[in-house]
C-alpha cells in the first residue's frame, strides 16, 4: 500500500513539473515572415464594385485636394514649395482656371482653418439637358490651430470620369469640374402650391 501511495504522489509530483514546463514555440522572427511572404497570402485582394471605387477614390480626392488647400494657405504662396503645391492642386481639376479655388481659399481663410476632416461622402448622378453630371455630397470638419473643431459644412463638388485606355485596359482619370458648388436650390417657392 506505501508503494502504491508513494508510486501516486510522485506520479502527480512529475504531471506538475510536466505541466509547469512551457514548451517554446518555434516562432518565425519578423523578417522571415516579410521574406517568406507574398501578396497572395499575406494581403488578400478585396474586390469593390465600381460605386464602392468610386466612392472611395472620391474620398480620397477630396480630402487629399482640402489638405493640400490648408497646407498651401498656411505658406507664403511665392515659395517654390507653394507654387509645387498649387500646380498639384490644379492637377485634381480638368480645366483650371484662375477661378476654380477662389470660394475654398476664401472659406479656409475666413475660417482660419489649419486642417479637415471629410465625412459621410455620397456620390450621385444629375440629369441636366440629357447630360448625365456626377457630384459628390459630403461633410467637411474645420479644425483650427489648437484642433478644435471649428463646425461641420455640408459641401457639394462635380467630378468627372475621362477614359485613358492604357494596354489593353480600361482605366479613369478621375477629374474635379467644380468644387464646393452651390447645392441646387429647390424650384418650388415657400407658400407656392397647386
Amino acid at each position: 500500500m506505501k508503494t502504491i501511495i508513494n508510486f501516486l504522489i510522485f506520479s502527480i509530483i512529475f504531471l506538475s513539473f510536466a505541466s509547469c514546463v512551457k514548451k517554446e514555440e518555434q516562432t518565425m522572427s519578423d523578417l522571415d515572415k516579410l521574406r517568406n511572404s507574398n501578396n497572395r497570402l499575406t494581403y488578400p485582394a478585396v474586390q469593390m464594385d465600381s460605386a464602392q471605387a468610386i466612392n472611395t477614390i472620391t474620398t480620397q480626392k477630396v480630402q487629399q485636394l482640402l489638405e493640400l488647400s490648408t497646407l498651401y494657405l498656411s505658406g507664403n504662396r511665392n515659395t517654390e514649395i507653394d507654387t509645387v503645391i498649387f500646380s498639384q492642386m490644379q492637377s485634381y481639376f480638368h480645366e483650371p482656371d484662375s477661378m476654380t479655388f477662389k470660394p475654398l481659399f476664401k472659406e479656409l481663410e475666413s475660417l482660419k482653418v489649419k486642417s479637415v476632416k471629410v465625412n459621410n461622402l455620397k456620390v450621385y448622378k444629375e440629369i441636366q439637358h440629357q447630360d448625365t453630371l456626377d457630384f459628390a455630397k459630403f461633410n467637411v470638419e474645420y479644425f483650427d490651430r489648437k484642433n478644435k473643431s471649428i463646425g461641420t459644412f455640408e459641401k457639394n463638388a462635380q467630378y468627372t470620369l475621362v477614359s485613358k485606355p492604357i494596354k489593353f485596359k480600361k482605366e479613369f482619370k478621375f477629374y474635379f469640374v467644380n468644387f464646393y458648388q452651390p447645392l441646387k436650390k429647390d424650384s418650388t417657392l415657400v407658400g407656392v402650391t397647386r
